[in-house]
């Protein structure tokens, strides 16, 4: 397992993708923090904080992990080398964890270099140092399982088709649905007696909820439920094809 996790760690770092993942979310969500006009914009709103970043970032995960993860199985697929990696002497989980990980570690790798906005914010405040530290590790540790949670979704659509192109449209549509869509459903006037047992069932409840600082561990508790659910349905779309 860890020799596959390095495989694919090296493929990602090997390739353009890698790269073109950690520049393009840092360039978008360093134009909305410095560039562009407005209250995203910290310059300009005079609040010593980055609370930008955890409100864009959701929304560019939403996109960028599924083009990341679109290939861990589809491309397998495509090019006939599934069959030789279920030979090894790797169970089925073993290759999904070893893929999921790899993912979640690219994407780690992405969040890293957005400290240097926290080092500019907690020098830029007046006092300097006057930020508040502990939200933001709190909203650090929420994006963390928010990405993690995009990163399981994304592996198992690349494991239903050998289309990377449908396994991203796929991943992108079951991140939006569970991240906005269970608001959305919440709404609707049939469910009125269920609106809070469905709006909980969705991300952006438990997100927004650590991104105020505050550790619940019923949200902890949710994503990772939700990533053990997608990695063992991940595991049965791959078992299925024994079927």
């Amino acid at each position: 397992m860890i020799a596959l996790l390095k495989k694919e760690i090296n493929s990602f770092l090997n390739s353009l993708i890698g790269y073109m993942v950690i520049i393009v979310f840092l360039m978008s969500v360093g134009l909305f923090m410095w560039v562009f006009p407005g209250d995203s914009n910290i310059l300009d709103n005079g609040f010593a904080n980055i609370d930008t970043l955890f409100v864009i970032a959701p929304f560019i995960f939403m996109f960028l992990v599924p083009a990341v993860t679109m290939r861990s199985f589809a491309e397998e697929y495509r090019q006939g080398t599934i069959e030789l990696l279920l030979t090894k002497p790797l169970t089925e989980l073993q290759i999904v964890l070893a893929k999921y990980l790899a993912n979640v570690i690219l994407v780690v790798l992405s969040l890293l270099p957005t400290l240097v906005f926290v080092y500019s914010v907690y020098q830029l405040g007046a006092p300097v140092g006057n930020i508040d530290m502990g939200g933001t590790w709190g909203s650090y540790l929420g994006l963390l399982f928010l990405s993690a949670g995009f990163a399981a979704i994304g592996v198992f659509a690349s494991s239903l088709t050998s289309n990377q192109i449908v396994a991203f449209i796929i991943g992108v549509f079951l991140s939006f649905f569970f991240y906005t869509g269970f608001q959305s459903v919440s709404t609707l006037p049939m469910f009125s007696g269920f609106d809070y047992l469905i709006l909980s069932l969705g991300i952006q409840e438990h997100y927004i909820s650590m991104s105020r600082g505050v550790i619940d561990t019923r949200d902890m508790i949710y994503f990772l439920s939700l990533i053990v659910l997608f990695i063992l349905l991940t595991k049965v779309s791959l078992e299925s094809r024994k079927w």
